[in-house]
């Protein structure tokens, strides 16, 4: 038991940890990123009811439908919400960097929960792949989400913080439905699913270097 929630727990720390750190100029309070992170986990149990009872009436019959909305719409409008009432308005979000560290936390707590209970219900043999894969695709999510909203907090334009607000949550929601329908309808999903992580690998990265580099820029035109 011990070795299953170490391994399910192992690389979203990892992951967080990894965001956490990159946040050189002013590091967030860990306990508001550990609640976060929590808030997070405890989507899991409500989001995985809701999608038993949606897969067993057999609500959604296409692989389509599945993917953007019974999986990807679902969790991550949930990991918004908490995101966006929660912690957008918090005094704590003060550069835009802490908006990939928000978004990394919300993800990966949910990650790991659902790794852990996935490690639990099917063995170790699937860690390794499940931290290639579920857990890292969905702190990129978060990463992203994240960016979009650290856009949005410090945009001083209405209609140009409403963009950034909605494409924090359109984005997601969009990458995650297409991971989601990669590996429901393509038989040798491992051909598609490979560039796609390497492309979203990219893109989070990419996202995470412009907010440090605004957090960056914000600072300097405050001294």
């Amino acid at each position: 038991m011990l070795t299953i929630i170490s391994a399910g727990i192992a690389p979203g720390l990892a992951l967080l940890s990894y965001f956490y750190l990159k946040d050189e100029l002013e590091t967030e309070p860990i306990t508001m990123v550990l609640r976060t992170f929590i808030s997070g986990a405890i989507l899991v149990l409500p989001i995985m009811f809701i999608q038993y009872v949606v897969k067993e009436e057999h609500i959604f019959h296409s692989a389509l439908l599945q993917a953007f909305v019974s999986s990807s719409l679902l969790e991550e409008f949930f990991k918004w919400f908490i995101l966006f009432f929660t912690i957008y308005q918090h005094v704590e979000f003060d550069e835009h960097y802490d908006g990939i560290v928000y978004g990394a936390a919300v993800s990966l707590g949910f990650a790991t929960v659902e790794n852990i209970l996935y490690l639990f219900a099917n063995g170790l043999h699937d860690a390794f792949g499940r931290a290639m894969l579920p857990v890292s695709s969905h702190a990129l999510f978060g990463v992203i989400m994240g960016y979009y909203l650290g856009r949005g907090k410090f945009e001083t334009k209405a209609q140009k913080r409403q963009k950034w607000i909605v494409l924090s949550l359109t984005i997601p929601i969009f990458l995650h439905g297409a991971y989601d329908y990669i590996l429901i309808a393509f038989t040798n999903w491992v051909l598609v699913i490979i560039p796609f992580m390497c492309y979203l690998w990219w893109l989070g990265l990419r996202k995470a270097k412009q907010a440090k580099q605004l957090t960056f820029n914000k600072a300097s035109k405050a001294l």
